[in-house]
């Protein structure tokens, strides 16, 4: 909002009417004026005086409360042509006649009064209010000596360039400070529900009052009703009553930022302000004449505490004193060149720039006392941040202790299962087995005797296979597995005209559990007993690689192959493959083609 407002501001400064061509636009600065009452509806035959505008009739009738009237003349060459008028300034409430024609009344011009004073007034003067040579304005102006009645400079001429000084004027008469009530007024409601919410930050407070109080002294500028006051006296004196305790909340919340408590200060400055408001309550007649009496001594301490301010951010190394500062100091000095043209030290300018810089001391201060806030709020959230992952880590660490105790507890269960059922199979049926094959291997051979000791050899050797997986320690050495394994197989596939080819990388720090172990031995079994039964293959190689907590395995032959899409025909050893794959984490990869040999691929982790 602020940046679109300061674009706002360079595109005018870039417009100023002072640019317009002059000869599409008049200004009139000259003019007749004569007092008259209240009640007067016809200007009056004699006492006008010649005066320039801008004119305050204070200084020429210091005591006149009522009615001015101000008469000027101007040619008109083409009475066809439309023109453009504008009003710069008229205090407090007027009448505008053009050439005896009523064009404009405000709806009060009696007590209480209507309050134009601050917005410019245009109007589009056409047939038959024209006349062709002279025409004449004739404004009737309501106000009171105490609040500066007057008439400012009026400019006639091309409508949409006197249009365009309007809008120009109207932005910075009436749309900055109808900004600035509005930022005043939410940021206050906004700090005053901080408050609320946490007591104990008594700075949320200061400012909430701050911006709620300048709220309303903002307020005098873009209403165009004395409502709820009777009198201009009461409206006036309720302003300066505000401004009063605006300043004095100000003060005393830049102490608070500063982390000051000046006890006596504060004191008087809230006594101050509650006197001020008292006499607004039972003397308005009296305080609103005298308003400057009350507000001006305000701008001591209002000016010695910015400087305080200014002198703790500069001390204090802290980005949020320090942007507040920055967005104080133009204010403040913007705004002594303001209180000059106030007290009519200073020329009259045609902007209130005082009015333009005073969001950015509204942002910088609702930017710094949101920083506190979200300070605060990051400490807050901070610890609750630790605590919680605290909470957290301890919870997972008893959640990991626990589950491992129970993980070796059902390990060591099921290791005592296993070893008790592998002595039995040792004890009984290794027993068994073995004198089976003696006492074959002593009879007279035949065919269907040979036969018979090579099934019984090779249940034996699987046998050997589940004894040493399960018998040996946990995280056995998988080197020292594969070793049995090559020997019986490679003699194996030998003795039916089976090349082999076994490569082992990396396998030196390789362990494995009981489980897995067998399971991977189980998977190369498997592979290559499909390889001896179905391939009808020369050739098959063998390489187990270990490499980046990867284990992969694989058994290749080039045998006839098979149509992997229809491995349903394969019978139950693929499927077999597959299962003992997925209980080892891992994916089987199938890559086989009719006549172009098979090969299966196993990748699992191995941490």
């Amino acid at each position: 909002m602020l940046l679109a407002l300061l674009a706002l501001l360079a595109g005018c400064a870039r417009q100023h009417p002072g640019a317009s061509p002059t000869t599409r636009v008049q200004t009139l600065q000259h003019a007749e004026a004569a007092p008259s009452g209240w009640d007067a509806t016809a200007p009056p035959v004699a006492g006008w005086v010649p005066v320039k505008l801008t004119d305050f009739w204070d200084k020429r009738w210091p005591r006149h409360n009522g009615v001015v009237w101000y008469r000027l003349h101007w040619n008109q060459a083409d009475p066809n042509a439309p023109i453009g008028l504008l009003l710069d300034y008229v205090c407090l409430a007027d009448e505008v006649w053009v050439n005896g024609s009523l064009l404009h009344r405000d709806p009060s011009l009696v007590e209480p009064l209507s309050r134009r004073w601050i917005t410019p007034q245009y109007f589009v003067l056409d047939q038959p209010l024209l006349h062709a040579g002279e025409n004449t304005l004739l404004v009737r102006v309501s106000g009171i000596a105490a609040y500066q009645p007057g008439l400012g400079v009026v400019r006639i001429g091309d409508p949409e360039t006197v249009q365009a000084i309007y809008r120009k004027g109207m932005f910075w008469r009436f749309d900055i400070h109808l900004f600035n009530f509005a930022i005043s007024a939410v940021l206050g409601v906004l700090f005053l529900m901080f408050w609320l919410l946490r007591r104990r930050e008594t700075v949320f407070g200061w400012y909430a009052l701050t911006t709620l109080l300048g709220a309303g002294y903002a307020w005098t500028f873009v209403t165009l009703s004395p409502w709820p006051f009777a009198t201009t006296d009461g409206w006036e004196s309720m302003n300066a009553a505000l401004y009063v305790a605006s300043t004095s909340t100000f003060c005393i919340f830049q102490l608070r930022f500063c982390e000051q408590r000046w006890q006596r200060t504060e004191t008087a400055l809230l006594l101050y302000s509650a006197a001020s408001l008292l006499a607004t309550l039972l003397a308005p007649h009296v305080m609103g004449p005298l308003r400057n009496v009350w507000a001006l001594p305000m701008i001591v301490p209002n000016y010695a505490a910015i400087m305080l301010f200014l002198w703790y951010a500069i001390r204090t190394p802290r980005a949020d004193l320090r942007v507040m500062a920055a967005c104080m100091l133009v204010p403040a000095l913007v705004s002594l060149a303001d209180l000059l043209v106030y007290l009519q030290i200073a020329s009259s300018s045609d902007y209130d720039i005082g009015a333009a810089t005073t969001p950015l001391t509204l942002v910088g201060m609702g930017f710094a006392v949101a920083w506190r806030f979200s300070a605060a709020m990051r400490r807050v959230e901070g610890f609750n941040a630790e605590l919680r992952h605290e909470v957290d880590v301890a919870t997972t660490q008893l959640s990991e202790t626990l589950s491992r105790e129970h993980t070796l507890a059902l390990s060591h269960t099921r290791i005592g299962e296993r070893l008790n059922l592998v002595r039995d199979l040792h004890d009984g049926f290794g027993g068994s087995l073995l004198g089976a094959i003696t006492s074959l291997e002593q009879s007279p051979p035949s065919p269907e005797a040979t036969r018979t000791v090579a099934t019984l050899k090779e249940l034996r050797d699987d046998l050997r296979l589940v004894i040493d997986t399960t018998t040996r320690e946990q995280d056995t050495d998988l080197a020292g597995l594969l070793a049995p394994l090559r020997h019986r197989w490679s003699q194996r596939l030998e003795t039916a005209g089976i090349d082999s080819f076994w490569r082992f990388d990396g396998l030196d720090d390789c362990r494995l559990d009981a489980a897995r172990s067998l399971d991977l031995l189980r998977f190369l079994q498997e592979a290559l007993t499909n390889v001896l039964k179905h391939s009808g293959a020369c050739r098959v190689d063998l390489l187990v690689r270990h490499a980046h907590e990867q284990l992969h395995a694989e058994v290749r032959d080039d045998g006839r192959g098979f149509d992997p899409a229809n491995l349903a025909s394969r019978g139950a050893g693929l499927a077999s493959l597959h299962s003992r794959a997925a209980r080892l984490g891992g994916r089987l990869a199938v890559q086989a083609a009719p006549g172009a040999g098979a090969a299966l691929q196993l990748d699992c982790p191995a941490p």
